[in-house]
């Protein structure tokens, strides 16, 4: 079973988009450059509120050891670069992690 690792931030409309490309240019290449056993893929979700822009990345990691490899001990930590924060509101502390249980990929 897989482990999927949810975590939400909180931006500003202004910052969203910088946000974004510091994600897309910089601290998505850095976790994937570190090659970490088990750690198979990042999604990133984005929604644009009334006074505020959302986002959820999700990492799909194969266990909880891959978690572990990835955090380390703490692994419930949310892992913030610096320059992200300078662009977040707010942001959870922890990442929340559930099991894949189910999977079911529909093709008609």
């Amino acid at each position: 079973m897989s482990v999927k690792r949810i975590w939400h931030g909180w931006t500003t409309h202004e910052n969203a988009d910088p946000y974004q490309e510091l994600l897309h240019h910089e601290v998505f290449p850095s976790i994937e450059s570190r090659e970490i056993d088990g750690y198979r893929s990042v999604e990133l979700l984005r929604r644009d509120l009334e006074n505020e822009v959302e986002f959820i990345t999700i990492m799909t990691f194969d266990d909880l050891k891959s978690v572990v490899n990835f955090q380390g001990k703490d692994y419930q930590v949310a892992h913030v670069p610096e320059p992200a924060q300078h662009l977040l509101k707010r942001w959870d502390k922890v990442s929340l992690h559930f099991s894949v249980i189910e999977k079911r990929i529909y093709r008609p």
